[in-house]
């Protein structure tokens, strides 16, 4: 008919690939493509045509490609949760916060001697509660350095009355007697980023949520993911973004962040991160960005330089009997955890030695990694990167 034009096949290769590739075409060829698409409908990997764009072109035009929204699959931690353990916080706001893997949590408490319970990284307040619940013999000490935390955990608590204390604080500051006081009957240590703070597009924490390129746990903070993201050179940001989430692609991923500068937002960084994975890697492991949002978080939190000395400072401090809890959510905290507790669990004794030596003043408690339960993970798939270690100190 007179005027209308055929559609172009985007998922035949054969098509595209003989017409095109085959002729020696370069990507750029390729961008009439663009404008025969809807806006925000279709797919990155339809446009990229299985690795046809090259990285230079993916460079110069991260921030024209689209991915699509999110559907809900279930696949990536950062959906298909059910948000509970509301509480209004002063000001009139929320806090919404599943505690992960708080059964498991409450089960290792239990035996607990009497004194005081750290929950280093507060939060919403939700293991907290379970805590104080569980063992009355137990009075907790929360720190954390989000005020909105601290507001929130503060109003959830204050039914405990004295058993209950909450300090606007890093948990490095734990050394400080006036925080804490040892000794310790146990400690938790629930990294990583919370619910809240992922579903507040202005905190910036979130690759699905628009926002400003913030990420700071502590708003008070002088730096912020703006000062990471526009400002390191190319292989300072590569080498974090490896080093913090051991992403394969840091390098194509860092290039085309440096080439689109200024970045000024999430969607914008979650896009360039996007369109600087090859196709087959988009395909599996859900959203392209969430390793780099990642790398960049603990980069401007500072989250794992002090993490090692903190929990020895926190070790040092239980009582015999005492249990410390440690829940991690990616491969660089959980080395970290496992070679603090591998430490104080082994003893070297020279071989030969006509006696057995002392034995390690901490023990592992089994399993020596606990994951979330499936029923959790149906309510709270967030939960599925968890790992939970705990260690004893032996009885005097």
């Amino acid at each position: 008919m007179k005027g209308v034009r055929a559609k172009p096949n985007l998922t035949d290769r054969s098509s595209i690939a003989s017409r095109d590739v085959g002729r020696g075409a370069s990507a750029p060829r390729l961008r009439p493509l663009l404008l025969l698409v809807p806006p925000r409908r279709y797919n990155l990997a339809h446009v990229a045509v299985r690795g046809v764009i090259d990285d230079r072109y993916v460079a110069r035009n991260a921030r024209r490609v689209m991915v699509e929204p999110p559907t809900g699959s279930g696949r990536d931690p950062q959906v298909n949760r059910q948000e509970s353990e509301v509480r209004p916080s002063p000001g009139g706001s929320s806090f919404h916060h599943l505690p992960v893997m708080v059964d498991q949590v409450v089960d290792l408490v239990a035996p607990l001697p009497a004194g005081t319970f750290l929950d280093a990284t507060i939060g919403g307040g939700g293991h907290a509660e379970a805590v104080l619940e569980a063992n009355p013999r137990l009075a907790v000490v929360g720190l954390d350095r989000d005020p909105a935390a601290v507001d929130a955990s503060t109003v959830r608590l204050e039914r405990f009355g004295h058993r209950a204390t909450v300090h606007r604080a890093r948990f490095d500051e734990l050394d400080d007697r006036v925080l804490v006081e040892p000794p310790l009957s146990g400690f938790l240590f629930d990294l990583g980023v919370s619910s809240p703070q992922l579903d507040r597009a202005e905190r910036g924490f979130s690759f699905r949520n628009d926002g400003p390129l913030d990420m700071r746990m502590d708003p008070d903070s002088p730096v912020d993911a703006d000062d990471v993201i526009n400002a390191y050179d190319e292989r300072r940001l590569a080498e974090l973004i490896h080093r913090y989430s051991d992403e394969r692609f840091a390098g194509r991923i860092s290039a085309a962040i440096v080439a689109a500068r200024p970045v000024a937002s999430t969607a914008e960084l979650a896009q360039i991160v996007a369109a600087a994975i090859p196709a087959a890697a988009r395909r599996r492991g859900g959203h392209p960005a969430r390793r780099t949002f990642q790398a960049i978080r603990i980069e401007v939190n500072d989250e794992l330089a002090v993490l090692g000395s903190t929990i020895e400072t926190a070790l040092d401090a239980l009582t015999p009997g005492g249990r410390g809890m440690v829940m991690t959510y990616h491969s660089g905290e959980d080395r970290i955890v496992k070679d603090s507790f591998r430490r104080r669990t082994t003893i070297e004794r020279p071989p030969g030695l006509p006696v057995e030596g002392p034995s390690a003043p901490f023990t592992i408690v089994r399993p020596a990694v606990r994951r979330p339960r499936n029923d959790e993970l149906q309510t709270n798939p967030r939960a599925s990167s968890a790992k939970l270690r705990t260690i004893e100190r032996a009885a005097a």
